[in-house]
Parts: C-alpha cells; structure tokens; sequence
C-alpha cells in the first residue's frame, strides 16, 4: 500500500511500522491478476536477459587484444546487468506466492543488497560511459590524455565500489518480516528510525538518478550540439565514422536506461510523498501500489533489452561478433591439424 515504507527496490509490498494502512477499495481482481501473470513476464526477462549478457560479456571477454574504453564501459554495464537478472527467479516465484518470501532471511539481504547495487552500478555507468563519448567528441584534443584504458578500469573499480556501499542499508535493513495486511512473511524494508526514510529517498533517487539524470542530459545536449556542428560546417576528421558509430549505440543505451527507470522514480518519489501526506486519497494510495509494481517490471526490462541493442545498434560490436567467430574458428582449425 501506499503508506508502506518510503520506496525501495523491490516488487514485495512493504509495510511502515509508524502508521496504520488499510485499502481503500477492493482491488483484489487487479492483484489476482498481477499474482498470474508477472512471474511469467519476470521469468522470461531472466531467461532472454541471462543469456544476452553471458553472450555480450563473453565477446569482450574473448577478443584477442585489449578493450577500448568505450567497449570496458560496455563491458562492466554488461557484467552488472548479469548480476542484476540472476535475482529475478527469486522475486517471480515470491511474487506468485503473493509476496511470501521462502528463500530465508540470508537470501533476503543478499539478492535486494545485490539488486540495489546494480542499480545504482547501471546509472553511474550510463554516467561514465556519456562522459567518455563527451570527453570523445567535444574535447578532442585533450580526449588521449583523459581517455585511457588505465582510467577507464580505474572509474568502473569506483563505480563499483560507489555502488555496493550505497546499498549497505539494504543489506542490513532487509530482512523477513511479518507483513499483517498481507498476511504474509515478506522480505521488507524495517527501518530503526523514521529518518532512514528520508535518508533513503535522498539515496533512491537523488543520488541514484536525479543529479546522474542531469549529468547524462548535460553530457548528451553537447554530444548532439557538436555532431550538429560538425555535420553543417562539414568537417571531417580522421575516425569520425568509427566515433558516429559508437556514439549512436551509447546515446540508445542511455535513452533506453532512461526510458526504462523514469516511471520507477517517479512513483518512488510519489510513494514517499504519500508517506509524508503531501498527497492524500484513495485514488493516490491504489495508483501508488499498482504503479510500483509494474514501474519495476519496466525497469528490469532494461537489463534484457542492452544486449538486443548492442547486436542490432552497435554496428561495431557487429564487427567484434565477427573477431570472436574467426578466433574461435581459427584455434580450431588449428587443434584439429595439430591432432
């Protein structure tokens, strides 16, 4: 319900321990409904988004030279993505077992505190990899100086780190709990204080995609204004194609992240909002409750939907399929003339 706990990750309903909630019409139909059909949606985004990234990472990892620094970016979004769809079984089987949480307390902190870090990993990523095609395409001539391989590992190691200390409150928070207007063991959020809440907003989507929303639009305005630029003065230069290229499939996957996690936040921050009765109402508390659910199914479609946009967007990753199928081909032809 709308009154739950201020916002986090997750799609099991929460409960706030500081006020009292209760429905305020029968939606019980929409609910039986949502219990039916989204663990089969979230099982098919894992299968389709399991294998898409094992394929996208196993290519990067498997060229014959060193990475570039947009394919690292690449790379570790890729790896991250992995780790984030390998929790969803958990949450389809959790949610077709309407919210109950069988898996145990351990599980319970360990898969949200994963989730939660992959999530704040993606939107740093997104940031990282805006800045890269910046730094490529508007500072030219300072872009070999700040654009090197040793630095580009050095950002993701930090994006990493950024990203599992952000959810530490989620491991420690997350537990399994008695959830009464479910009637039901869920694995829930129980803050000690009623400040976490406003702590955690502050985290969810302040620093996790307000201020990284304005770096990547900041980022992206210059990227078009330049290529603008370049496309009416009509100035060539060498590698431009290449840079077209990678800039085209980076801008996809940002809008696309973008377009996934907007509604998510929206209603998170429409969640809290509720909490601190800055809204108020029937009609609010049930547009709250369903709109979370299914925000967060659009938000996993994003980890599916990356490596579909690498084959049919990145032209040169295209290319890099090609390496890896010669590679292997050649290492083969080898092992069997050697044999």
């Amino acid at each position: 319900m709308a009154t739950q706990t201020p916002p986090e990750f997750s799609i099991s309903k929460q409960i706030n321990p500081f006020q009292n909630t209760s429905y305020c019409m029968d939606t019980k139909e929409l609910w039986d409904v949502l219990y039916s059909v989204l663990p089969t949606l979230i099982t098919v985004i894992f299968f389709f988004g399991l294998l898409g990234n094992i394929f996208a990472l196993s290519i990067f990892l498997l060229l014959r030279r060193r990475l570039t620094v947009a394919e690292i970016y690449l790379a570790n979004l890729s790896a991250s993505d992995l780790v984030f769809v390998v929790g969803l079984p958990f949450w389809a089987v959790s949610v077709q077992e309407q919210f109950t949480w069988p898996f145990g307390h351990a599980l319970c902190h360990i898969i949200n505190g994963a989730i939660k870090a992959n999530m704040f990993t993606s939107i740093f990523l997104a940031v990282a990899i805006s800045r890269d095609r910046y730094i490529a395409l508007v500072h030219t001539l300072s872009s070999r100086i700040q654009r090197s391989q040793r630095q580009a590992q050095i950002i993701c190691v930090c994006i990493w780190f950024l990203g599992g200390l952000l959810s530490i409150p989620t491991f420690l928070f997350r537990s399994v709990g008695i959830v009464p207007d479910l009637n039901t063991s869920a694995c829930i959020l129980q803050f000690p204080h009623k400040a976490w809440y406003s702590i955690r907003i502050v985290e969810l989507s302040v620093v996790g995609f307000i201020l990284p929303l304005i770096a990547i639009i900041f980022f992206n305005s210059q990227i078009i204004a330049s290529l603008r630029s370049r496309t009416k003065s009509n100035i060539k230069r060498s590698g431009e194609t290449r840079d077209t290229k990678a800039t085209t499939l980076l801008l996809t996957l940002v809008t696309v992240f973008i377009i996934c996690w907007t509604p998510y936040h929206c209603f998170a921050i429409l969640e809290y909002l509720f909490w601190v009765k800055a809204v108020q109402g029937c009609f609010w508390e049930e547009l709250i409750d369903l709109g979370l659910i299914y925000a967060n199914f659009f938000a996993f479609l994003n980890s599916c939907l990356n490596p579909v946009i690498y084959v049919f967007v990145g032209k040169l990753f295209r290319v890099r399929i090609c390496e890896v199928y010669k590679q292997c081909t050649t290492r083969c032809f080898v092992n069997v003339s050697l044999g």
